[in-house]
């Protein structure tokens, strides 16, 4: 009897148990491809961004000086239009890295992940707004060697112009994108399975940005730039993403996200 008596018990909390979690090495899968993908991406953005605005084109640019800048310019028209195609594909390449850090960081917040990426990629399409206007100055200054002497100063002007809407749009573009690497900082921080400490530099980073956006603005662009440091966070999170990605579990966030009576 008391045989027949345990089975029904037995298997009403067999049924009664909840289904085995899923969570584990198939979760942890997409995450660890898309990890790969966005640490490839922000590398290959440093190095485009390092060619295309600290050498082809910041190297060309005087501020101020309209006649030398156009100058240097059209002495070089290869290598300015070369970083502009340079900066069109960290464009590219920025979105990549939204989506992707959007599957990393899903485990840890999916409407807040998703907010991260919509910033990027609206910084992405401020960023495209701010390139047209060089494309406009490398326009201006491609048939430079024909003007009048008479028109050449207002061309070379007018040039300028365009590189100062340039610098000034993309600044503005910048306040985004240390909103959205704040966010991103938050997400690492909370995920579980990314270093805290990471989460922190990430964090400084995005302030960095903020900061020398609108301290540009307000010192009419004479402003000594902090995200020549604090982008090592930016740039850690790169090396993390392919170096470590690969090992992420993420069991262990999931389970946290759920009440604790479900945990129970």
């Amino acid at each position: 009897m008391t045989h027949h008596a345990a089975g029904p018990a037995v298997r009403r909390r067999a049924q009664d148990a909840p289904p085995p979690s899923r969570q584990g090495p198939d979760a942890s899968r997409p995450v660890r491809r898309a990890s790969l993908i966005a640490g490839v991406a922000l590398l290959l953005m440093a190095a485009l961004a390092g060619f295309g605005y600290i050498f082809a084109i910041h190297g060309l640019i005087t501020p101020g000086n309209a006649a030398r800048t156009a100058q240097d310019i059209m002495a070089h028209q290869g290598l300015f239009r070369a970083g502009i195609a340079s900066l069109f594909g960290v464009i590219a390449l920025d979105v990549v890295a939204a989506l992707g850090l959007y599957r990393v960081f899903r485990p840890a917040g999916k409407p807040i992940s998703a907010a991260a990426a919509g910033l990027r990629i609206v910084y992405a399409g401020i960023f495209a707004v701010a390139l047209f206007q060089l494309t406009g100055a490398a326009r201006l200054l491609g048939g430079g060697a024909s003007l009048p002497a008479s028109g050449a100063a207002r061309v070379h002007a007018q040039a300028l112009s365009d590189i100062n809407r340039f610098t000034d749009i993309w600044h503005a573009g910048l306040i985004l994108f240390g909103l959205h690497l704040l966010v991103i900082a938050w997400l690492a921080w909370r995920s579980g399975y990314v270093p805290k400490l990471l989460g922190i530099l990430i964090g400084i980073a995005g302030l960095g940005y903020i900061y020398d956006s609108i301290g540009a603005f307000l010192s009419g662009g004479s402003w000594t730039q902090v995200t020549t440091v604090t982008f090592i966070g930016e740039f850690l999170l790169a090396l993390w993403l392919v170096a470590r990605g690969r090992r992420i579990t993420v069991s262990q966030p999931a389970l946290r996200a759920e009440p604790a009576g479900a945990a129970r």
